[in-house]
């Protein structure tokens, strides 16, 4: 069976008219549309110098040994434009996993995206580019070239699990995953929940004060019933000797 070192060439890919979908919508009002459990972990930190880049396409997926790159460079070849090479390096940063060379392979390939759990190298170029990268962090070690690895199986990224053809929104927020199935209705909810935050801040534009009051009048509806003193008075401890 050689479990732990196969390749699968196929990924059944989403649209590209539904993944657009997410053009321009922010990770947070996507994640917060999926009930705020679908973001990556805080450390998959975007390494391009221009932080208005957006991470968005489909997921080839790579599980590699800790240190080892060999499978990631055959996600290069097999990947097509409009993908993102997702990577489980094991979350280990003694070795990076890439560096400038095979990050530049991959935008001129016109790939969407670099995205490894693990850390990667030569930051000074990799921060130029235009293509979105974000790792774990960085270390100049190299990698191994041994394998063994796994190519388009669920992987374990940044606290997520990531299936090959997931659909991937970044930017300089983090990362939020989703599955190709739930896309059209998340894409519809966030894009509504974006133009009431747009809304809101015309509002608060427009008319300040009435936004402050009625900033004040909600807060004080949440906080109501909780049991919590209202003290008009400053305070002050005291010690005893």
């Amino acid at each position: 069976m050689n479990i732990g070192n196969r390749i699968f060439t196929e990924v059944k890919r989403p649209s590209r008219e539904l993944v657009e979908q997410f053009r321009g919508l922010p990770s947070s009002n996507i994640n917060d549309e999926m009930n705020r459990l679908f973001c990556m972990h805080d450390y998959m930190k975007l390494l391009n110098r221009d932080s208005a880049v957006q991470l968005l396409g489909t997921a080839i997926t790579v599980k590699a040994p800790i240190g080892d790159n060999l499978f990631f460079h055959e996600a290069l070849d097999l990947a097509q434009p409009g993908d993102i090479i997702v990577v489980d390096g094991g979350s280990g940063c003694n070795r990076s996993l890439a560096g400038e060379i095979m990050i530049r392979f991959a935008q001129m390939k016109g790939l969407a995206g670099i995205v490894v759990d693990g850390c990667l190298r030569d930051s000074d170029g990799i921060e130029t580019l235009t293509m979105p990268v974000y790792a774990k962090g960085v270390t100049p070690q190299g990698p191994f070239k041994f394998g063994p690895g796994e190519i388009n199986v669920p992987i374990a990224c940044g606290g997520q699990v990531v299936f090959p053809g997931d659909i991937l929104v970044g930017d300089k927020d983090g990362i939020v995953v989703i599955r190709p199935k739930d896309a059209e209705a998340v894409a519809k909810a966030a894009q509504e929940k974006k133009e009431k935050e747009d809304k809101t801040f015309a509002s608060m534009k427009a008319d300040w004060q009435a936004y402050a009051q009625k900033h004040i009048a909600s807060t004080q509806k949440r906080m109501d019933g909780k049991g919590i003193a209202l003290l008009d008075e400053p305070y002050t401890e005291t010690y005893k000797s």
